[in-house]
């Protein structure tokens, strides 16, 4: 009975404490063990309701019952919509990936054949490349690539399983002492096909099947895999795109070039178009045709009797010769797409300068030659290679866009291109910068296209930044030896003869003095916005001074030029070097022969705020208010003698003033 009380008691306190199933899962407990609690002589007080009970990890008991399993259930429709619509933000991308999965098919079959050769087949079958073909009649775009292909198997795998990488299989089936190149490895880019097409076909040869199948679907739950009994590839794959309506622009000839050159012209197999252009042709005249142009003949004769003689001398020259005119007709042909060479995966030393150049104009559009370039590959915990050029000129607009996105680099993985949209790499002041950067260990999302913050990008970025501060340095140590061996040849020494490739200078100006005329105002903003490389950056700048003439000179030069009791660099801010050579607060430096800089640029007072001090020694505005000059060993002796001798009447002053000066000194 006290029990049961007790039971009752601990019922009411649960329904006041705990959920009713909790309630009753602490009543089943508690009634399990009610034979084992023994209250003893104990006081009746009412104990805790969890008393007697054991928490612990669930066991392999054979007497438990396990859940049941469920699997997600999933709207294939609308997960496939949101796969490739995150994915992607622009549906030009499909090309791109289709692209690229051609080209790792074509490098597995290229691997293959290291070893066995027979891979390859022969005829067509054994040319590695990949050609396009737009049918705007059925509104259809087709790719074909005569790599490793596909068996039935591998159709309903790879493509009918969302995120399964055939590359990535294949690079861990081949892993150990594999040397391949292979871009995609997430298992998703086919999808973006559907970003332009309603259906797809993709007809697929293996040499590891003897038939030929086709996989067909339209982005929907459902797939098929049939046997193709049309056209036999021999081996390879065939992409058919029934492309949407609004996406009909990627069957202009001129579109799918464009999007080729940008995104995949460095890939390492041919791509060719099949294009039709209008061609003239000469043809033989019928004889309807040469009784039409008799009647024209003589009626021109009756119009115009005075050459008639010229005309009877050009029929029969023309009697001579057969008669033929000219037609036009259209012509189909395969355009071959990619010929550019990824320069940048080559050694330097076997590059010439004419192929530097024309990689440059080839990228950049830019007919002009580069300032200067630089290429390199870095090794270590991040990998990639990288080919950087200063232009010769800055754009019309380069200040104005400062603070936009600049699409002067453009970002690589294994000759794919990217971007050429990010601020990641090279900070904004180096945004004239223009050149490539290709990576194989940069880590992507899924999609290849949207990149990652984090620490291997910003190890690049920081690498890429001092390699071109270290080719703007070349230029200005260049244009420093110059001026050296200009000097040595006025003293009437012999200097060594230059390499031609080192005598580049126009009208009198040395490479450096191009590059500052034209970028200098960026590397004042670097000096701002990068307190890292402030050091480096100093020692890029050029200034007129009250000694240099027409001439700008480095802080370096002019700290060596400081008279040896000179302590300070001295500048001054204006419109321009005359009207400040007029100024009053530079009277007292030229008298006393102290050189001064002249800042004539808006950003430059902005700049000299971040740059106190170079080189030990302080920056001091010659018109700051109550400037006081260093005194040389002159001048220190002279005011010392001063005291000394005026010592007796400074000290009668101040013992007859008394309280009503503070101090009396020689002025």
């Amino acid at each position: 009975r006290d029990v049961s009380s007790r039971a009752s008691a601990r019922s009411r306190m649960l329904k006041l404490l705990v959920p009713l199933s909790v309630v009753l899962l602490a009543q089943q407990c508690c009634a399990a063990q009610a034979d084992v609690l023994d209250f003893g002589d104990a006081p009746r007080v009412m104990r805790s309701p969890w008393e007697g009970l054991r928490v612990g990890m669930k066991t392999d008991d054979a007497a438990a019952k396990p859940g049941e399993q469920f699997q997600f259930q999933a709207d294939v429709n609308k997960l496939m919509d949101i796969i490739i619509n995150s994915l992607y933000s622009k549906k030009e991308i499909f090309l791109r990936e289709l692209i690229s999965n051609g080209s790792d098919a074509l490098d597995k079959v290229r691997f293959m054949s290291l070893t066995d050769p027979s891979v390859l087949g022969e005829g067509d079958t054994a040319k590695l490349e990949m050609k396009l073909i737009a049918d705007k009649e059925a509104k259809t775009l087709t790719l074909i690539d005569r790599g490793c292909g596909m068996s039935k198997e591998d159709l309903i795998n790879q493509l009918g399983t969302v995120a399964q990488s055939g590359t990535s299989s294949f690079i861990e089936a081949f892993s150990e002492g594999a040397d391949v190149n292979l871009i995609g490895q997430f298992g998703v880019g086919f999808y973006s096909v559907y970003l332009v097409a309603d259906t797809v076909a993709v007809h697929s040869k293996s040499n590891d099947d003897d038939k030929q199948w086709v996989w067909e679907s339209s982005a929907d739950s459902t797939f098929s895999v049939t046997e193709d009994v049309g056209e036999q590839l021999g081996r390879g794959t065939k992409i058919v795109l029934t492309l949407k309506e609004d996406a009909l622009e990627f069957l202009e000839e001129e579109r799918l070039k464009g999007l080729i050159r940008r995104y995949s012209e460095f890939i390492n197999f041919p791509i060719y178009l099949y294009t039709t252009k209008e061609e003239e042709e000469e043809v033989p005249i019928e004889e309807g045709d040469d009784e039409g142009e008799e009647v024209e003949e003589e009626e021109d004769e009756s119009e115009d009797e005075e050459d008639e003689e010229i005309e009877d001398a050009e029929d029969e020259e023309e009697d001579d010769a057969p008669k033929t005119k000219k037609v036009k007709k259209t012509v189909s042909d395969w355009e071959l797409i990619n010929d550019a060479k990824a320069l940048w995966t080559r050694n330097p030393a076997d590059i010439t300068e004419e192929e530097y150049k024309s990689f440059y104009q080839s990228l950049t559009k830019d007919f002009g030659e580069p300032l200067t370039h630089t290429h390199f590959s870095a090794e270590g915990e991040v990998e990639f290679k990288s080919i950087l050029y200063i232009p010769k000129e800055a754009g019309h607009d380069v200040y104005n866009d400062y603070y936009k996105k600049q699409n002067n680099l453009k970002l690589y993985v294994r000759r794919v291109m990217i971007t050429d949209e990010f601020d990641e790499l090279l900070p904004k002041y180096l945004g004239f910068i223009k050149g490539v950067v290709d990576s194989d260990s940069l880590p992507l999302n899924v999609s290849r296209e949207m990149l990652q913050q984090n620490k291997v990008l910003k190890v690049i970025g920081k690498k890429m930044t001092r390699k071109a501060l270290a080719m703007i340095k070349s230029l200005a140590d260049a244009d420093k030896k110059d001026g050296d061996e200009e000097e040595e040849e006025e003293e009437g020494e012999e200097s060594p003869k230059k390499d031609e490739s080192e005598v580049d200078k126009e009208d009198g100006e040395s490479k450096y003095d191009q590059f500052w005329k034209s970028f200098g105002k960026y590397i004042k903003m670097g000096l701002i916005e990068d307190a890292a490389n402030r050091t480096r950056l100093a020692k890029l700048l050029r200034y007129a001074t009250s000694k240099s003439g027409d001439k700008e000179i480095s802080l370096e030069e002019y700290v060596a030029n400081m008279k040896d009791d000179q302590k300070n660099i001295y500048y001054i801010s204006g419109d321009d070097k005359d009207s400040l050579m007029k100024s009053p607060s530079v009277e007292k430096l030229l008298a006393k022969d102290i050189e001064i800089i002249f800042m004539t640029d808006a950003v430059d007072e902005y700049t000299v705020q971040h740059l106190t001090e170079f080189e030990g020694k302080r920056l001091i505005n010659a018109s700051r208010e109550g400037l006081k000059l260093e005194e040389g060993d002159k001048e220190k002796k002279r005011e010392e003698l001063y005291k000394e001798m005026f010592k007796p009447f400074l000290d009668f002053a101040k013992e007859t003033l008394g309280k009503k000066v503070r101090d009396a000194r020689v002025s």
